[in-house]
């Protein structure tokens, strides 16, 4: 069996929720390079269509289209769903990395950090997966199941949210959703795995990761000594949805450089 067998997404069709930017624009990219058509939405329709252009410029087996689309609230879902069912007859793959984060110091946190964090990263995903699982299952077979990929993060897995609280709690959320409706939608012949990410450059880490100085003491701190990489999103979304992933379900990739194991190192390493 060929890389390009194991790998190929030609004729496949892909939603990436907030795929104009960060991890999401990565995840785009990978699908259009192994031969996926993509449909890319955000809030920001403009931006999606400009993205699209890009990715249709490259030297690519797939293609790209872009519109606007909102997982905040039950309405903007709603049309998100109508938009693709307009749009494709049948959806193969759903990567949902939409999302939101908010910081503030513990004792400043406000209480309406909760309602939209969770609203986008916990209920938006949930509820885009169950209206779009009736298109998902008209591309789903025994050989080759539905996939939808959850973007979740390294802070679900790990208690490193520090003044993040609600972006923590909702990724450990996902981590949790994405297992049990891995078990609950497998007989629909459709796989529910999650990256976890550790740091990577987007418009969410600016802060820490857009001036090379700084993204390079943060890569320091991160076991294998770098952030990530959009080959690191690429190689894993594009197993997952190609056929060599077509066993996996209810997985958590963590694609963080060994923070996911971090700990406080060997406690007895004084005594030698």
């Amino acid at each position: 069996m060929t890389p390009e067998t194991l790998f190929s997404l030609h004729g496949k069709v892909a939603l990436v929720t907030g795929g104009a930017t960060g991890i999401g624009r990565m995840a785009a990219e990978a699908l259009v390079q192994a031969g996926a058509h993509v449909l890319i939405a955000s809030r920001k329709g403009d931006v999606c269509h400009a993205v699209a252009d890009e990715l249709n410029a490259m030297d690519a087996q797939g293609s790209a289209e872009g519109f606007a689309g909102d997982i905040g609230n039950e309405a903007g879902i709603n049309a998100l769903v109508a938009e693709v069912s307009s749009r494709a007859q049948a959806l193969h793959i759903l990567v949902n990395n939409a999302g939101v984060s908010w910081g503030a110091p513990f004792g400043q946190f406000p209480y309406d950090a909760w309602d939209k964090v969770m609203s986008v990263n916990v209920a938006g995903i949930f509820d885009l997966t169950q209206k779009l699982l009736l298109v998902l299952k008209k591309s789903a077979t025994d050989e080759d199941p539905a996939r939808v990929v959850n973007i979740a993060s390294v802070m679900g897995e790990a208690p490193m949210g520090d003044g993040a609280y609600s972006y923590a709690a909702s990724k450990a959320a996902v981590i949790h959703l994405t297992k049990i409706m891995a078990k609950e939608l497998a007989a629909d012949r459709v796989t529910i795995n999650a990256l976890a990410p550790g740091p990577f450059v987007s418009k969410m880490t600016a802060f820490a990761t857009a001036d090379p100085e700084t993204r390079e003491k943060v890569g320091g701190d991160v076991p294998l000594g770098r952030v990530g990489r959009p080959e690191d999103i690429a190689g894993c979304v594009q197993f997952l949805c190609g056929r060599g992933g077509s066993y996996v379900t209810g997985a958590v990739i963590p694609v963080s450089g060994g923070i996911n194991v971090q700990s406080a190192g060997n406690i007895f390493a004084a005594a030698f």
